[in-house]
């Protein structure tokens, strides 16, 4: 008999040469507006992310939905809020909480950026999507932004039955908001061992920032993000910082040891044009190492922030919203 591999990958996923024309025709018209809009370093984190709210930037203006409500919650520093922007499924009763963590690299976009992408979540989840308001680099540096996700998944362990009719139960984001969501589950297993989350939705997220997975260096296509951008964002979030320092677990989940620890099912997600595949396929393939569920699905040429794009633009939109719905609802108790 054959010797076999005890890991096992679909290269399929990942070969250029499968890739539908309709997807490489969406990434070309990528590369060309990313090239020609300016890039947020250029004109200040601040300005660009007005340029943003006011469709100036290579993306869209945002939608505002009226369904979309706003509010605030307590911080850990007296005398300041977090904010949050919230939306409740369309059946009225919600079945759980889902806390959701925006991208942007830790600098951009706030909880008000992706109402259709949030209310979507919502009615598809049947749970309250509460989209939490962290607090932004160069402005707040680390560990601003972490602290205030620690504080709203904390706030709504003790509080969300009372203010929503619902337990949270998942967590997770894009990107940044990715690295953030593994980062509050790691939190949560050592402050609050009582509580246990239902999964985490991963979506192309950053785990290593120490100085990156090989494929932010190797991957040559200027899609969406490139390592110009993500070597920016890391100053801008951890400035004066060595790579050694970067490892802390605390920042790079990557290096954390979950050997022994009983961590919640998680979907990986990842476009294979994304500079950040190796985090999502290395953080997968450990969470699976270690005993965890752990389901990683890799859309085939689908760029960095496929999911944030209206269904339909590319197949891989729809894909893994079904594939996010499915892992939800299968987690929801009955």
């Amino acid at each position: 008999m054959p010797l076999t591999s005890d890991i096992n990958v679909n290269a399929t996923r990942f070969d250029r040469k499968l890739t539908d024309k309709k997807t490489e025709e969406f990434n070309e018209k990528l590369i060309k507006i990313w090239k020609d809009g300016p890039r947020w370093y250029e004109v200040g984190a601040a300005a660009y992310r007005k340029l943003r709210w006011e469709g100036k930037t290579p993306l869209p203006k945002p939608i505002v939905l009226p369904e979309g409500v706003n509010g605030t919650i307590p911080s850990r520093d007296p005398g300041r809020n977090i904010t949050y922007r919230v939306f409740q499924p369309a059946s009225g009763k919600p079945k759980g909480i889902h806390l959701h963590i925006h991208g942007g690299g830790w600098v951009l976009q706030s909880e008000a950026y992706q109402d259709p992408y949030l209310k979507y979540m919502a009615d598809h989840f049947d749970c309250t999507v509460f989209s939490v308001g962290y607090r932004l680099a160069p402005e707040d540096p680390w560990p601003a932004g972490a602290e205030d996700c620690y504080d709203a998944a904390e706030w709504l362990i003790k509080n969300g039955k009372e203010k929503f009719g619902a337990e949270l139960m998942f967590t997770g984001g894009e990107s940044a908001g990715g690295h953030l969501a593994a980062l509050v589950a790691f939190y949560l297993y050592d402050k609050v061992p009582s509580f246990a989350f239902k999964g985490l939705l991963l979506h192309f997220g950053c785990f290593d920032l120490s100085g990156f997975l090989p494929m932010v260096e190797h991957h040559e296509k200027a899609l969406v993000i490139d390592y110009d951008v993500m070597a920016k964002y890391i100053e801008a979030l951890l400035p004066n910082t060595t790579i050694e320092q970067r490892r802390d677990p605390s920042i790079s989940p990557f290096f954390a040891d979950i050997r022994g620890k009983k961590l919640p099912p998680a979907l990986f997600t990842c476009g294979s044009e994304d500079p950040l595949l190796d985090d999502t396929v290395f953080m997968g393939a450990k969470w699976q190492a270690w005993g965890n569920e752990a389901i990683i699905k890799i859309y085939n040429g689908a760029p960095h922030g496929y999911i944030g794009n209206a269904p339909g633009t590319i197949d891989a939109v729809q894909q893994g919203l079904d594939d996010t719905v499915a892992f939800v609802t299968e987690r929801i108790p009955a």
